[in-house]
């Protein structure tokens, strides 16, 4: 996961991926069938590990909670100092080649995943009263999915913990639903 994390699909050679996990590459195509399906396999460890904190933020009471909840998860997940800057998958295959189109569809699927979740606990949250009834549930999401991304991008670039926290602030400060 971690060379993955760090390289991006294109960039995890052979020799890099066999390296990390100690085996072969006889015994990672084996145990995995190709590159493919190891990322796809580094990708669910990275949801449930990572980027984990999803789950937790949409059981937050208040639509609130949840941006709070979301965008100080990437925050930690993109700014920790134990493993690469940004995020897997935003970074692991926005420009691929043909060897990578794959992987670069999956990370489209698992982008789209999280919007969806995000968008349904927002139509959640008008339907409860938490966001007004006029809310554009679909809408919302993509802004707080989009804030999410660039954050994970800012954070690859090298901007700080501080500075991250700081916009999202601004950010939370603003915060009236669309």
């Amino acid at each position: 996961m971690l060379v993955f994390w760090e390289h991006g699909y294109e960039g995890a050679s052979l020799g890099r991926l066999t390296s990390a996990m100690g085996i072969s590459a006889t015994s990672m195509y084996a145990a995995f069938g190709n590159k493919e399906e190891l990322f796809r396999k580094a990708l669910e460890r990275y949801t449930e590990g990572p980027s984990a904190y999803l789950d937790d933020a949409l059981e937050e009471p208040s639509a609130l909670g949840v941006v709070t909840a979301i965008l100080s998860g990437v925050i930690r997940t993109t700014t920790a100092s134990s493993g690469p800057q940004g995020c897997m998958g935003v970074q692991g295959a926005l420009a691929a080649g043909e060897s990578g189109r794959a992987a670069q569809e999956l990370l489209i699927g698992w982008r789209n995943d999280g919007y969806v979740r995000i968008r349904e606990r927002f139509e959640r949250a008008v339907e409860e009263g938490d966001l007004s009834a006029g809310t554009d549930a679909g809408l919302l999401a993509r802004y707080v999915t989009t804030l999410a991304h660039g954050i994970a991008v800012q954070a690859a670039s090298g901007v700080c913990r501080d500075e991250l926290q700081a916009m999202v602030g601004a950010v939370l400060r603003g915060w009236s639903p669309l």
